[in-house]
């Protein structure tokens, strides 16, 4: 007999249809779409199949397994589509994971048309038009005539503009929402800015246009749908970082006479910024407004990374889970007595 038959049938109706991943707790009864994030058939050592899913919202992740039906929703599940889940919230290894009811229609496939995107998506909290304006006031203060045209090539584009309001800066990592490409372009170009104030060696026009490209080849390297965030297939082959350089070089052709020197250095700036071979950077920054760049545009995506933790965390938590991303702990700090 499955755990789920001996509730009786009031209580088992009781499943919870409104829950976020954030939200779940052990014992839950659930019934509720998630986005499919990975997928993969596993056997015993009896070999029998299960299927380990990966569900996913807007808040958060959880691993769910399916012992009844593998083979079968295996065959049926996309990576990224969307699916109605039935199911038991349990503790597993000391984490949560959903057990996938024996019925076979426990996991039932969503038409887009089906799907709150609320769900799914989220969006950045500040006025993406003030953002944008915020970028235009910078814009105004660079001096260079050459790095002044470019940043119009970009900015006028009316494609260009409308794309920047919505992209995210990442599926998962930082920022990963509608807007939050501009809202973290705009947090970099004020963070140059204070520190062009302090070293005064740096050249601020090109560190301020390199600012506000050095993420740019992402507004054709992800998608919005209802279902979420995904990467489109240049963004998955080609990389965001290799896309800006090529729309760098798209609009520096536009401009006559445009300097060697200066489009070599903000391309440079652009496949830098990374900082490390390892994290998809082709080179480490070489100059001081490489580095700065580097450096910068680093710490708004760490911070951010801190801000989505503590956000999601439990509120008697002390200590955040283990973060692949930022490959530590985060302290949360404790209540005052």
């Amino acid at each position: 007999m499955k755990l789920g038959d001996a509730f009786p049938e009031e209580i088992k109706r009781l499943a919870r249809t409104d829950k976020h991943v954030a939200e779940l707790k052990p014992n839950d009864e659930i019934k509720l779409p998630f986005r499919v994030a990975s997928k993969r058939l596993q056997y015993t050592k009896d070999n029998k199949p299960y299927l380990l899913i990966t569900l996913a919202d807007k808040t958060g992740e959880i691993r769910a397994i399916d012992w009844h039906n593998a083979v079968y929703n295996n065959s049926r599940l996309r990576v990224g589509g969307v699916i109605e889940v039935t199911g038991r919230v349990v503790v597993y290894d000391d984490r949560l994971q959903i057990v996938i009811d024996a019925d076979r229609d426990a996991i039932k496939m969503m038409n887009l048309d089906e799907i709150d995107s609320s769900r799914f998506l989220e969006r950045t909290e500040y006025d993406t038009t003030k953002l944008f304006e915020e970028v235009l006031r910078y814009k105004s203060k660079v001096r260079n005539h050459f790095l002044q045209r470019l940043l119009e090539e970009f900015l006028h584009d009316p494609k260009i503009k409308e794309s920047f309001l919505e992209a995210p800066a990442g599926i998962k990592v930082h920022h990963a929402y509608v807007g939050g490409l501009l809202e973290h372009t705009v947090f970099v170009i004020r963070l140059v800015s204070k520190v062009c104030e302090i070293y005064h060696d740096l050249d601020r026009d090109l560190l301020i246009t390199a600012a506000i490209l050095h993420d740019i080849g992402k507004i054709e390297s992800y998608e919005i749908s209802p279902a979420g965030i995904n990467h489109t297939d240049a963004g998955e082959l080609v990389g965001h970082v290799v896309m800006g350089v090529q729309m760098l070089r798209e609009k520096i052709n536009k401009i006559k006479d445009f300097p060697d020197d200066l489009a070599m250095k903000l391309e440079h700036m652009l496949v830098s910024h990374h900082g490390e071979m390892e994290f998809g950077s082709p080179v480490i920054p070489k100059t001081k407004e490489a580095l700065v760049l580097h450096m910068l545009d680093d710490l708004d995506s760490k911070l951010a990374q801190f801000r989505r933790i503590e956000s999601s965390a439990q509120s008697e938590s002390v200590w955040s889970d283990y973060d692949r991303y930022l490959g530590r702990r985060i302290y949360l700090g404790r209540d005052e007595e």
